[in-house]
């Protein structure tokens, strides 16, 4: 079993205003110290945009880099998301990575809300994915799409429409999926070729069954603590893991704990021990 990092479990994300930002140099030390040997690269813009400034950082702590999270407006009929793929497929080829993660953007800050999409908007989206897939595979790298809440990709309906009618990979990220009413252990069963990488991350299914409703928004959920180490929250991992075994799938498992800190923790704590109890987890399961 690959297994590999991601900083959102340090409370490193992409939406502004998302709680303290925690610095590069202290999360990929930390992920390195916990026996980790590879990371993703983490929101645009936390490590450096420049391909080979983004190389020497990565190396510093000797993880190989797995590839990045990537949204993209797609659904769109007058926005183009190929140029922007191609930037960061440059960089890529300088600082490494094998997958590129695609989440389809909404066009909206944050994820407390998007559009609903017409025939056109969901054409639209297919065929850029196709197209980013395209891409992506010329240049040696491995597209697959990422379900995640609050964008275009969310629900259990629009799960299996993307798998049915689009060729990309499936990024399964156990948690976005329970949050969006499908359970990632069933879509495994059915769909395990498909699943070119996996974030995985454990939720309490009694607080993310309060997002489909409107009870609550994600932002409150991830105040409210909804995700947790792997092993103490509701997702059938081990199911998981044997169904991945059954195609002799060889990405990674990409530990995530979605999170929202405060304030610098202190030195020797902090999210990092939630991230070393998933570790542990999912190498018993291995």
């Amino acid at each position: 079993m690959k297994i590999a990092g991601a900083p959102i479990s340090w409370g490193v994300c992409e939406v502004p205003g998302w709680g303290y930002q925690m610095k590069p140099e202290r999360v990929l030390q930390e992920m390195k110290d916990m026996g980790l040997t590879a990371t993703e690269f983490g929101p645009q813009g936390w490590l450096p945009v420049e391909p080979d400034a983004r190389a020497e950082v990565v190396n510093k702590f000797g993880l190989k880099p797995v590839g990045a999270f990537f949204l993209a407006v797609m659904h769109d009929p007058d926005h183009d998301p190929i140029p922007a793929v191609k930037k960061e497929l440059e960089a890529f080829k300088v600082a490494g990575g094998d997958y590129l993660i695609l989440a389809a953007d909404s066009g909206r800050d944050g994820y407390d809300d998007r559009p609903v999409l017409d025939d056109e908007g969901w054409a639209t989206l297919f065929k850029n994915l196709d197209r980013i897939s395209d891409v992506c595979a010329e240049a040696g790298v491995t597209a697959c799409l990422h379900p995640h809440w609050g964008t275009m990709i969310q629900n259990e309906d629009e799960i299996i429409k993307m798998l049915e009618e689009s060729k990309v990979g499936l990024c399964l990220d156990t948690g976005h999926m329970l949050c969006g009413g499908a359970d990632p252990a069933e879509i495994v069963k059915k769909y395990a070729d498909r699943v070119k990488i996996v974030h995985a991350k454990d939720c309490h299914k009694a607080k993310t069954d309060k997002l489909l409703p409107g009870e609550i928004t994600w932002s409150q959920g991830i105040k409210d603590e909804m995700f947790a180490p792997i092993g103490e929250g509701d997702i059938d991992f081990a199911t998981i893991v044997e169904e991945l075994n059954k195609v002799n799938f060889d990405g990674y498992y990409v530990l995530e704990q979605d999170i929202m800190i405060d304030e610098e923790p202190p030195a020797g704590g902090g999210p990092v021990d939630n991230a070393r109890k998933s570790f542990e987890a999912l190498k018993k399961l291995a």
